[in-house]
């Protein structure tokens, strides 16, 4: 047998006395694809590199092969690689229309994931950022600040924005869509819907106080605001990124609570004086109005878009660091905000039942993004 790209041909000859008989003949442009060197390449290593790192790994030792025939072999991948990239860009054509290349469907399934999984270092820093050429040669400045290659980082870049740009107007569940246009698996398909949302809604990424959360932090406060603030949550025809508006439209009614904060903090501090050291009742006691005011005010402000935008910033600057600074665990944080729920839920001022479902929903996702974001 011999491999040429991919493709093997089988030759078979008979031989009777000295003489060729038959000739047989067999070929086939089955795809044949080594992950190792597959993910090599989407890594980014230039050829001679891949080479060094599977010598490395002792790849000479395990097929006893010289590392000329390596070398041979990784080129021919790489070669048939970069063939197979295009149609990676469209991952239904890979999988069903085109008849170039003849891949297992489970081989295309693992080209196709591989290719599109990213690094949460890269990706946090792409966010808040325009999916723009001028920002694609940053990711010079990104591979120098993350540690992962050039080649990996516009990878990556390109990919989601192949992705916002297909997805971006399409009604419905961004996951189902980017699972249905780009048959990525669950998981990936949330990661990517995740940074869709954030780059539709254009939140601020980029400011200084932003820079300890992670993709991972963002990705959790991004899915719970698709589930709680989006139609989504209507059950009505709806777009991902769109949030309803009905709902941000009646949050500034939960100013109420503030006309009744005497009696919401009495029943705050009632429910959390067991739970507290008397170091936190005290600040609790001292601070709720502060406190109290700054939950409400950005429920009261996210029908604009400009507020809307600066939603964590304003976590940040109004909550998790006014706690920070009087030295709050995670623990104290938890017990407040849960108590600082329940409570307005159980006041007569919040039975009316529209503006009692808002401001849970608000809550709900508040109370989760702040417990995720609160790194003490």
């Amino acid at each position: 047998m011999i491999s040429v790209c991919g493709s093997e041909i089988n030759v078979t000859y008979c031989w009777v006395d000295n003489i060729m008989s038959e000739v047989d003949v067999f070929i086939s442009n089955y795809t044949f694809v080594d992950p190792d060197v597959y993910q090599l390449w989407v890594d980014g290593y230039s050829p001679s590199e891949a080479v060094s790192i599977l010598q490395q790994r002792g790849i000479c030792q395990q097929t006893n092969a010289p590392i000329e025939l390596v070398a041979s072999d990784v080129l021919d991948h790489y070669h048939t690689y970069s063939l197979l990239e295009k149609l990676l860009h469209a991952p239904a054509k890979l999988a069903s229309e085109q008849l170039a290349f003849q891949i297992e469907p489970h081989t295309s399934r693992m080209l196709i994931e591989i290719y599109y999984e990213f690094n949460d270092s890269v990706i946090r820093e792409m966010l808040g950022k325009k999916l723009s050429s001028k920002n694609r040669k940053d990711m010079e400045e990104v591979a120098e600040k993350t540690g992962v290659s050039l080649k990996s980082c516009r990878r990556q870049y390109d990919n989601v924005k192949r992705v916002f740009k297909i997805v971006e107007d399409l009604p419905g569940s961004l996951v189902t869509n980017i699972k249905q246009h780009f048959l990525l698996p669950e998981e990936l398909a949330k990661r990517y819907a995740a940074v869709v949302f954030i780059a539709c809604l254009r939140f601020e990424m980029n400011k200084r106080k932003l820079q300890f959360l992670t993709f991972p932090d963002l990705l959790h406060c991004a899915n719970r605001m698709m589930s709680l603030w989006t139609y989504r949550y209507t059950g009505s025809e709806y777009f991902d990124t769109d949030l309803d508006r009905e709902f941000l439209l009646e949050l500034p009614e939960c100013r109420i609570l503030l006309e009744n904060e005497r009696h919401h903090k009495h029943l705050v501090c009632i429910k959390l004086k067991p739970m507290l050291l008397d170091r936190v009742y005290q600040e609790l006691d001292l601070n709720f109005r502060a406190y109290s005011r700054n939950i409400i005010g950005i429920a009261c402000n996210l029908h604009r878009t400009r507020e809307l935008r600066s939603f964590f910033l304003d976590l940040v600057e109004k909550c998790i660091e006014p706690w920070r600074q009087v030295n709050w665990t995670y623990t104290d944080l938890k017990n407040f905000l849960l108590a600082f729920t329940q409570c307005a839920l159980d006041m007569d001022i919040l039975r009316e039942s529209e503006l009692r479902d808002a401001f849970e929903r608000y809550m709900k996702v508040l109370t989760s993004c702040l417990l995720r974001m609160y790194h003490t």
